[in-house]
């Protein structure tokens, strides 16, 4: 099992780098991207996973523009050499760790196809270490992962139509995570008591800094796992930022309007404890959003780490206007949004996951909408 990482000093165990420390066939290592046009016009996601101890690599491009979501999907063998991000048609290159990446997917009969430049606009940050339980003894999430902002330049083009991207006008997010949490099947055994968590986070860029809030919210309002940090940006663009380096503070709720029929946010208000004491409101204006389906999670065809056969791909479009509001698989969204803080203006992004009965939105069922 030996691979080229060997050959640096680099282990954490006795093993070699491509056998993973637990057994659990959870186990993962993933990359998420994020892409927005400032003005709202189109957004474009990517994602490759692997998945160690299922013998599967992952990848996704999706994209929202004009009424239409587009999604490119690709599952194959999880190469032995971790170094190797590929599947298929689709390639993910660290082109300079932490500052530059590129993904390409080649031509393939999906009609989609991509040539796309990372660029970092600030250091990656790592944040807390995750550890959840499901309420019955086992661990469902213990991961790593750091969070970085930057910008996007390249193409996509889907059935002959390009789609412009430009660093100056495409901002973009970007996390990498590995350990383990759910993959594919649901956990066989007793089923988790408890009815489930909202999720809620808005990574965004501002002229002088970005910032990021996000937190689980359990019914009836109360948060947990929250944090909230400040990284300032600086020239040049350092590697990573250090906790040292940021600047934390706290967020303390928050005020949600929700499109009539739907759980899809249309208006949001966060309030952040800052480390002076003082108060801060973002508020942020959605402008579009992306179905997280696309990017294989919750999808009922193409969740993460399921085999589909050796390099096969597929191809998936929603009309955003069409998704049934009451579809589970269309609860998991991301947004642009255009956001504010007092007389401060940015962009950025806004993910969310609602489900169960959160009276503190006014919903009483699993997927009931506003009214």
């Amino acid at each position: 099992m030996l691979t080229s990482f060997d050959d640096y000093p680099v282990h954490q165990t006795p093993l070699p780098v491509a056998v993973p420390v637990t057994s659990d066939r959870n186990a993962y290592g993933r990359y998420w991207f994020g892409a927005a046009d400032r003005g709202g016009r189109f957004m474009v996601e990517a994602a490759f996973g692997r998945y160690a101890n299922l013998g599967v690599a992952d990848a996704h491009l999706s994209i929202s523009r004009g009424g239409v979501q587009d999604a490119f999907h690709v599952s194959g063998s999880a190469p032995a050499d971790p170094a190797v991000t590929s599947v298929g048609p689709f390639r993910l290159r660290v082109v300079e760790p932490m500052r530059r990446l590129a993904i390409t997917v080649a031509d393939n009969e999906t009609g989609i196809t991509a040539d796309l430049e990372w660029r970092a606009r600030v250091g990656a940050l790592e944040e807390d270490h995750t550890v959840m339980h499901d309420g019955v003894g086992r661990v469902m999430v213990d991961m790593c992962r750091f969070l970085q902002f930057g910008t996007w330049a390249g193409q996509v083009t889907v059935d002959g139509e390009t789609t412009e991207l430009a660093h100056d006008d495409v901002i973009g997010v970007r996390d990498r995570s590995w350990g383990v949490r759910p993959v594919g099947q649901q956990p066989q055994g007793k089923p988790a008591p408890g009815t489930p968590n909202a999720w809620l986070w808005a990574p965004i860029h501002f002229e002088d800094s970005c910032r990021t809030l996000g937190y689980f919210q359990r019914p009836g309002g109360e948060i947990w796992r929250g944090d909230a940090f400040v990284i300032p940006v600086a020239d040049p663009v350092p590697q990573i930022v250090g906790h040292d380096d940021v600047v934390r503070a706290e967020p303390l709720g928050d005020r949600l309007t929700f499109t009539s029929g739907t759980r899809r946010i249309s208006h949001a208000e966060f309030d952040v404890r800052m480390p002076d004491g003082s108060t801060e409101t973002l508020v942020l204006e959605p402008l579009r959003h992306i179905m997280m389906k696309g990017l294989g999670y919750t999808s009922p065809e193409w969740a993460h780490g399921t085999w589909k056969g050796e390099g096969t791909v597929g191809r998936e479009t929603w009309k955003l206007d069409e998704a049934d509001p009451r579809d589970p698989t269309a609860q998991h969204v991301h947004h642009i949004v255009k956001a504010r803080i007092g007389d401060r203006e940015g962009v950025g992004f806004l993910e969310q996951i609602i489900f169960g009965p959160h009276t503190q939105y006014g919903f009483e069922e699993i997927l009931d909408g506003a009214k």
